[in-house]
């Protein structure tokens, strides 16, 4: 009985290779298992320690550190932008688009900038133990999204904490997470806090997850994604009459930040694509055979995160090999080309979440591969 279970797994194992690198619904449910399952056995390593000091904003870096190695394993790479703003020690709130609950993998990579800081999250999340019981003793903040009036009265608890000890609260005003390819309504709960402490508020953007992740098609492949860490925006001598305005501003300003780096990411795959095709017929001109299958090289190993002050950077990221790209078919003739309008229907998922300065510049892009 043994050997049959033995030789059960050894099949399993021979065959991970190949789904793999066959089925994107496999991929989606591989990196998912991988994500939660190396977080879950970190809470399991960490709840011990985080006992020495329970409660404690500060065990967040511990954790950080050890998770943010998740980034390199499921393909992500993260570029920050605005550091100069995380790294004031300050007390503020945080306000952050949530498209997935890679968000988390997002803010891993960017903890040790922002020191001390702790995340307002939906109480469901206590009861996924071990992750739960870590995140409560690690100081995360646990509200009852149901009951609005008793979530108010936990967040009212923790004001006086966060001001007194200069400490970020992060909070995804959206209230919910959607990859949508858009900024949806906040919720005022953030920013009643903000001035009601007259704290500032500092807006995070993170760039659109739409061209490496669709959960309604199990696809996530590899992907790059920009972090935007935005000015403060003060909140002194507002008035709970000035809410409306202050929270249509930022909405504003997030919104706008959001559709430039989305569309700057848009771009970077664009450019990619025609690249590839370039070198294809290049390589065709050589008299190649176009039978000859074409190898891509791999993609660099991802980094723990790029760090550049201005906003106006445009450092160039590493994109996702040919295998890791939703294909209908298999690539025949000229592989290169194939996996070129691959990188091109990824794109322009987000092609209308683009600033109207960029739309002219992908069509052009996008006309020069059909043609």
């Amino acid at each position: 009985m043994t050997s049959y279970i033995e030789l059960f797994g050894l099949i399993v194992l021979l065959m991970l290779p190949f789904l793999y690198e066959s089925s994107h619904i496999f991929r989606y449910y591989f990196k998912f298992l991988i994500y939660y399952g190396i977080v879950s056995f970190n809470s399991i390593v960490l709840i011990p320690a985080f006992l020495f000091r329970p409660c404690d904003v500060r065990n967040l870096l511990w954790a950080s550190t050890w998770c943010h190695r998740v980034t390199t394993l499921i393909g992500l790479r993260w570029e920050l932008r605005g550091k100069e703003h995380l790294e004031k020690d300050r007390a503020c709130i945080i306000v952050a688009n949530h498209q997935s609950s890679l968000d988390v993998l997002g803010m891993f990579n960017i903890w040790h900038v922002m020191n001390k800081c702790t995340v307002v999250a939906k109480r469901e999340l206590f009861y996924a133990w071990p992750f739960g019981l870590a995140a409560w003793l690690a100081g995360l903040i646990f509200i009852d999204r149901v009951r609005g009036e008793k979530a108010r009265d936990t967040l009212n608890q923790v004001n006086s904490k966060i001001k007194k000890q200069n400490i970020k609260l992060w909070v995804f005003p959206e209230g919910t997470r959607r990859n949508t390819g858009e900024l949806h309504n906040f919720k005022k709960g953030a920013f009643h806090m903000a001035i009601e402490e007259q704290i500032p508020i500092l807006p995070v953007v993170f760039s659109s997850y739409c061209t490496f992740l669709n959960d309604k098609k199990k696809i996530l492949n590899a992907g790059n994604i920009i972090i935007t860490t935005l000015p403060a925006i003060s909140t002194e001598g507002l008035t709970k009459n000035d809410l409306p305005e202050l929270m249509e501003s930022v909405h504003k300003l997030m919104s706008e930040t959001f559709k430039q780096t989305s569309g700057e990411i848009v771009q970077r795959y664009a450019s990619q694509a025609i690249k590839i095709k370039s070198n294809s017929a290049e390589q065709t001109d050589d008299g190649e055979d176009d039978n000859t299958t074409v190898n891509p090289s791999p993609p660099t190993t991802p980094k723990r995160v790029v760090e550049t002050s201005s906003p106006a950077c445009t450092t160039t990221c590493d994109l996702p090999k040919a295998g890791s790209l939703p294909t209908t078919s298999q690539q025949t003739k000229t592989p290169a080309t194939s996996q070129a309008q691959d990188i091109v229907n990824r794109a322009t998922q987000i092609e209308t979440s683009a600033p109207s300065e960029y739309k002219d510049n992908i069509k052009t892009k996008r006309q020069t591969l059909v043609h």
